[in-house]
């Protein structure tokens, strides 16, 4: 590897303080395959500087609350050795808007329907809106059903 070459890497902890993330978190991110690193010959991870975009890219996605799981299947069709393009993003972007428009008219509905629960005390699961809409939990037969919401 030439000076040149080696000077274009970055350093875990040179990465982390560019992102403002801790160190735990870019070595997790390489671990999980949503950034790439070569290795020294002493077996130190190391990064190109495309990695900041790629990793700025991962805390935007989580702060709008997609996992790592979604991110890292969008990730995969960014290019991993240069910087993406605009087109890149575009591309990115739009595989994230369904998920993004069905996350918020979930939140949506579970505003408008927490109105009608404040004071109730949830004496009826039967009844809840929120936890049994429509009252699936019957369809699952007896036995305990709660607090899982993920119906």
């Amino acid at each position: 590897m030439t000076r040149n070459a080696r000077e274009e890497l970055l350093t875990v902890g040179e990465a982390a303080a560019r992102c403002g993330v801790a160190g735990s978190a870019i070595r997790y991110y390489e671990s999980i395959g949503l950034i790439p690193a070569v290795r020294t010959a002493g077996n130190q991870r190391r990064f190109h500087r495309s990695v900041i975009r790629r990793i700025s890219v991962i805390r935007v996605a989580q702060s709008l609350g997609l996992t790592l799981e979604e991110i890292r299947t969008a990730l995969e069709e960014l290019p991993e050795s240069r910087t993406p393009t605009k087109k890149d993003w575009a591309r990115l972007a739009s595989s994230w808007r369904d998920v993004l428009e069905s996350r918020i008219r979930t939140l949506e509905h579970l505003r408008d329907d927490l109105t009608g629960c404040i004071g109730c005390g949830c004496l009826s699961l039967k009844a809840c809106s929120l936890f049994n809409p429509d009252d699936r939990a019957a369809k699952k037969g007896p036995g305990p059903h709660f607090p899982d919401t993920s119906e």
